[in-house]
């Protein structure tokens, strides 16, 4: 027998006739004789809304405290789900992150998962039960709720999957796979039947909204199949997998984008050993993630303009750090920019392709976008350019590269 762990997200849930068809697709999956393990979201909007409840009552929310009031949405809809698929005929249980033994570190409102015991799960499929487990949740050690950030019922997914030694992991969403960039910006966006774990996880962290990274990380680790696909059609969908020659055929395989950034600027800083050190290692401590670092010597050779960029969510908490390294530092002055995005090109093809990076800076220039920074890895490009101009660099690179042909 197969076994088969599903994530069905929060638009797949989003209602009780959606939670019915949820219930109906599981049962036709179990009748075929495989043993089935889902996982579901909150339903679609209700984190949100519980969100705003929280910041209503409080201006700065407790993260334990969010914790226990953001678990309670999967709750609802992995309850309601068991629910219907009892009334399918199919036996059903629901159960909580407790529950299933996902165990995580105590970092509230983004745990890490340290382990999954899984043996509630492995009895209920024993005695010919579907579990239907809340997604996005865990417990400490200590027993205290968490969460495992957006996104964090994919993770959830496909740690089951490792733990019971799944056949495969699908991951039902709104769409019907992972295309080559956003379809609502390229209308000739293609979608692909097979990624590389890497290219998958390149660009989840870059911006695509399909998988969570940390789960793509987490597949790759255990060598968990996931495919991802649409809970609305019958469509394949796409396939996340181990890289092959094959893949290397093609020099990029896709676009993503990330308007949610923070440009910071840190001028005329000391130019000598130590300084870079002290500013980011207090962003560390505070638990921020920098991402692009760019620093630029003056004329004199004596002075620095240091440049990084961090999360939108994390301007606030940034801007005091820099504002308080800056004065100890005697810097001439700091400037923040949120009108810039991110975009990157991806494929783990660039390993054996030249000449990628000069194309995407030509078509860029030829397009007259402007680039403020630029990181590169083995198997990716990003650059930093004006907000404004974030569809058009999407367009015109998804055309250089031509991306729309198989």
């Amino acid at each position: 027998m197969v076994l088969i762990v599903q994530k069905y997200g929060g638009t797949s849930v989003g209602s009780a006739e959606r939670i019915r068809a949820v219930a109906e697709h599981t049962a036709e999956t179990f009748r075929k004789g495989n043993m089935v393990v889902l996982v579901v979201s909150a339903m679609g909007g209700e984190t949100d809304r519980l969100i705003s409840l929280a910041h209503e009552l409080s201006s700065n929310p407790h993260e334990r405290e969010m914790d226990m009031l953001l678990s309670s949405g999967e709750r609802i809809s992995a309850a309601l789900t068991a629910m219907a698929l009892n009334e399918q005929g199919i036996k059903a249980m629901s159960f909580t992150g407790r529950q299933v033994g996902i165990i995580t570190d105590t970092s509230h409102t983004e745990a890490k998962i340290e382990k999954v015991t899984a043996d509630r799960v492995k009895q209920a499929i024993d005695n010919g039960i579907v579990p239907v487990i809340c997604g996005f949740q865990g417990i400490t050690e200590n027993s205290d709720v968490t969460t495992l950030g957006r996104g964090g019922s994919d993770l959830t997914a496909v740690a089951v999957a490792a733990a019971l030694h799944a056949d495969l992991c699908e991951i039902y969403t709104d769409v019907e796979g992972v295309f080559t960039t956003d379809p609502d910006i390229v209308s000739e966006a293609r979608k692909l039947d097979m990624i590389s774990y890497e290219e998958m996880l390149e660009l989840a962290s870059l911006g695509a909204k399909v998988l969570q990274a940390r789960s793509v990380e987490f597949a790759k680790k255990y060598d968990v199949r996931v495919v991802v696909k649409s809970s609305f059609s019958s469509n394949p969908g796409t396939v996340v997998t181990r890289e092959d020659k094959e893949m290397e055929k093609v020099a990029v395989s896709g676009i993503a984008y990330d308007k949610n950034q923070t440009k910071f600027t840190i001028m005329g800083v000391p130019d000598r050993p130590g300084i870079a050190a002290a500013l980011f290692r207090n962003i560390a401590e505070a638990g921020i993630v920098v991402d692009m670092i760019v620093q630029n010597i003056s004329s004199d050779e004596k002075l620095a303009d240091i440049s990084f960029t961090v999360p939108e969510t994390d301007t606030a908490k940034t801007r005091d750090i820099v504002e308080k390294v800056a004065r100890e530092l005697n810097a001439a002055g700091i400037s923040t920019d949120k009108n810039i995005a991110k975009i990157s090109i991806v494929g783990v093809g660039m390993r054996t392709h030249s000449g990628v990076a000069a194309k995407t800076f030509q078509t860029l220039s030829d397009s007259g976008i402007n680039i403020m920074m630029i990181s590169t890895s083995e198997i990716k490009i990003s650059c930093v350019i004006d907000s404004k101009y974030t569809e058009l660099a999407v367009r015109v690179l998804h055309n250089a590269f031509e991306l729309e042909k198989e």
